[in-house]
Order: structure tokens, then C-alpha cells, then sequence
């Protein structure tokens, strides 16, 4: 096992082993030295016991607080966070848990938003994954449910959209025998179905308004009532929703309910598209032509890189599927993909440059401003982080007219 260790929170987070005695404080013969006014010559001390490691204020000025509260003396438990004066540092009973999500991505901003996920994958928080149509939200949200402590319970998914009003009920609730033509038993709903494990409620946008308040009911109390029941029942899941329907503007038309909304929004992920992060278009492609064994020559790739993609992943992927039943055995050519290319969408997107799209722009002020709130306007932190020279992190700031100073604490 690893040994018991400091993870002390500043500029430069590093880690501490901790030994049998250490004092905290100002003094030189502190084992811990931190040189700050608000603390102590000998500010606290920690020494093992034989019931674990034991934390102590040694009559400080300003105190010794752990997990916020003032103490004279507690044992130390995994991931409690302790503070004196502004420093503050986590104890580590064990090794860190492995976080790393099983999706990546060499596009540098949306890799650093996708590793964040293995924090939130361990939780047991709503996550609402909003992006265009074919972005791979139903790979993510399966991805959650595997690197979560549910992994071996099941994993349901019900498209919102696909289903009718009443069907739809009965298919996130589940129905008794009798209560409408056809139903001719019982039947559990996928919160029932999904007990132990994650509901991934696709197109959540798509929702009618009366069933969004039972839903509502759903999460808020953690049970359900089946249709043409008279008792409710208790649920345990999971819930990852997801939509490429804009929220906010459904919020405004009276078409979605903001209740639901900030229920659901607690943690947030938005899957750019594919032309935004077309440093895995050929790793993407390989995998689908691996599958449907269909070779592409070099002339074939750069031509569908110069494809905008409206349809996103979910897009490639057909292009793929059609390569492979139209053309067996065949290497796909540049004539090839002039007929395999779907151009329905074409007339808004193909000519636009992908550096003049919003979008990107707003993804990746975004992602510098959560880097920033994180290193406390750290710029060097910042721009290693997003993967990026401190000199471009400064043209973006620029650009983006980023006020550094109100990151800084």
C-alpha cells in the first residue's frame, strides 16, 4: 500500500509522505515550513497512533480547520481537506484512484474536457451532454456508465423521441396489466430495468411538457408510479440525458421546463463536431473501415477531409457502411467518394471556413476561462494545461478580451 501522504494545494500541487511526527508552522524546525503571516511559529502537528493519524492545533492564532471545521484535534480520514491560514492540503490514506477516461481525443481542448470525465464518471451527479446530432453523446454517456462504480449494473437507453406520448410513459415507468388496450401484463419501465446501473435518457429535448413534470416528480423523489398503478416505487439509477436541441431557447418558447433543466444540469458536456476536431478524423475512420473492411486510398482520405461533416460522426460512419456495400472489396478513390458523399446538408455548411464558425471560437474561450478559474490566472499553468505556448495563450486572451486579473485570488 502506499504510504500515507500529503497532497498540498498551491500554485505547484505536489505531495508530501507523511512520517510518524510532523509539525506544521513558520518555524525553520517545522517539518512542514510555510512562510506565511497568518500562521504560526508551530501551527498544528500530525503524528500516527495506532488508530490512524491524528491532527492537532498547537494553540495556533488563526486555527486548524479540517473539511472547514475549527479543530483542537481529529483523526485524519482518506480525502479530508485541512487548512491553515490560506494553505491547504488533502490527506491521502491510500493511492489515488486511476481517473483517466476511456475516450480521448487529440483535439488538445476537447481531450482536456473528456479526461475531466473520469472525476465526474465516479459520482453519482446527472450529467446532460448537449451537441449537434451524430457528436457520439450515446458513446460518452456509455463510456460514463462504464468508468462509474455502476459499471456492473445495466445500462439503459430510451430515445425520447422515437416513442409516442403514452408509449413513451410506459417505457420510462413501466405499466400494470388493464390500465390501457394492449396491455396485457405487467411490465417494467427502464428505471426499473436500469436499478443498480444508468438511465440514458437520449433527446431529452424531445420530451412532452406533461411527461417532463413526471419525470421531474422522478428524479426529485426517487421513485416512480407505473401507469394504472396505485404505489409508487423506489428507484436507484443513474441519469445521463442528452440532446442536440438548444435548452435555452426551448426554456423561452414554454416547450421545456427550467425545473427540469437545472435537475439535470449539473454537470455538463458539450461533444464538439467533427469538423472541430479533425485531428481524429483519420484515427475515426480507420477504426469504422477496420469493421467493415473497406481500404481508402491516400487520394480518398484528403478528399474527405476537405468534407464539412454536418452530420458529424454518425455521418462518417455511414459513408463508411456505404463504402462497404456498394463497392466490396474495392480500394475506395477520390471518384469513389464524389458518390458516396451525402450532400443534403451541403448548402449552408460546405463553403464555410471551420475558423469562422462561432462555435469553436466559443469552445475554446470557454475551456481557457474554466483553465484559468482553476489555476487562479496561473497563465504559464494555463497554457500547459490547454496544451498551448504561454504566447498564444496571450493573443487568445486578447482575442477573446479575457480579463485576467479577475481569476487571480
Amino acid at each position: 500500500m502506499q504510504q500515507p501522504h500529503l497532497k498540498i494545494l498551491s500554485e505547484n500541487t505536489k505531495t508530501l509522505p507523511l512520517t510518524d511526527f510532523m509539525t506544521l508552522g513558520k518555524d525553520t524546525q517545522c517539518q512542514l515550513q510555510f512562510s506565511s503571516a497568518e500562521i504560526s511559529d508551530r501551527h498544528a502537528r500530525i503524528e500516527r497512533k495506532d488508530t490512524g493519524f491524528l491532527i492537532r492545533d498547537l494553540r495556533s492564532a488563526t486555527g486548524t480547520f479540517v473539511n472547514d471545521a475549527r479543530i483542537m484535534e481529529a483523526y485524519l480520514q482518506h480525502g479530508d481537506v485541512i487548512r491553515v491560514g490560506t494553505h491547504e492540503m488533502i490527506f491521502m490514506a491510500t493511492a489515488e484512484t486511476e481517473n483517466s477516461f476511456p475516450l480521448k481525443s487529440r483535439n488538445d481542448v476537447w481531450n482536456q474536457e473528456l479526461q475531466t470525465l473520469g472525476n465526474v464518471a465516479k459520482t453519482e451527479f446527472p450529467v446532460l451532454i448537449l451537441g449537434p446530432s451524430g457528436t457520439g453523446k450515446d458513446i460518452i454517456a456509455q463510456a460514463l456508465h462504464e468508468s462509474s462504480a455502476r459499471s456492473s449494473g445495466p445500462f439503459m437507453s430510451v430515445n425520447c423521441s422515437a416513442l409516442s406520448e403514452t408509449l413513451i410513459e410506459s417505457e420510462l415507468f413501466g405499466h400494470v396489466k388493464g390500465s390501457f388496450t394492449g396491455a396485457v401484463s405487467d411490465r417494467k419501465g427502464a428505471f426499473e430495468a436500469a436499478r443498480g446501473g444508468t438511465l440514458f435518457l437520449d433527446e431529452i429535448g424531445d420530451l412532452s411538457y406533461s411527461l417532463q413534470a413526471k419525470l421531474l416528480r422522478a428524479l426529485e423523489n426517487n421513485e416512480i408510479r407505473p401507469v394504472g398503478a396505485d404505489r409508487n416505487i423506489k428507484t436507484d439509477v443513474r441519469i445521463i440525458a442528452a440532446t442536440h436541441q438548444n435548452l435555452s431557447e426551448k426554456i423561452k418558447e414554454g416547450a421545456f421546463r427550467s425545473d427540469l433543466y437545472f435537475r439535470l444540469n449539473v454537470i455538463t458536456v458539450s461533444p464538439p463536431a467533427l469538423q472541430f476536431r479533425m485531428e481524429d478524423f483519420e484515427e475515426l475512420l480507420y477504426s469504422f473501415a477496420r469493421k467493415m473492411r473497406v481500404r481508402f486510398s491516400y487520394g480518398a482520405i484528403a478528399r474527405l477531409k476537405k468534407h464539412p461533416w454536418p452530420g458529424n460522426i454518425r455521418e462518417l460512419k455511414n459513408l463508411v457502411s456505404r463504402a462497404a456495400a456498394l463497392f466490396p472489396k474495392e480500394q475506395i478513390t477520390e471518384e469513389h467518394v464524389e458518390r458516396l458523399i451525402d450532400r443534403t446538408l451541403l448548402e449552408t455548411s460546405e463553403e464555410r471556413p471551420v475558423n469562422d464558425i462561432p462555435v469553436i471560437k466559443e469552445i475554446e474561450k470557454q475551456m481557457i476561462i474554466k483553465r484559468l478559474t482553476a489555476n487562479r490566472g496561473n497563465q504559464r499553468r494555463t497554457a500547459q494545461d490547454l496544451g498551448m505556448p504561454k504566447s498564444t495563450l496571450h493573443d487568445r486572451l486578447k482575442y477573446y478580451n479575457i480579463d485576467i486579473t479577475k481569476f487571480k485570488v
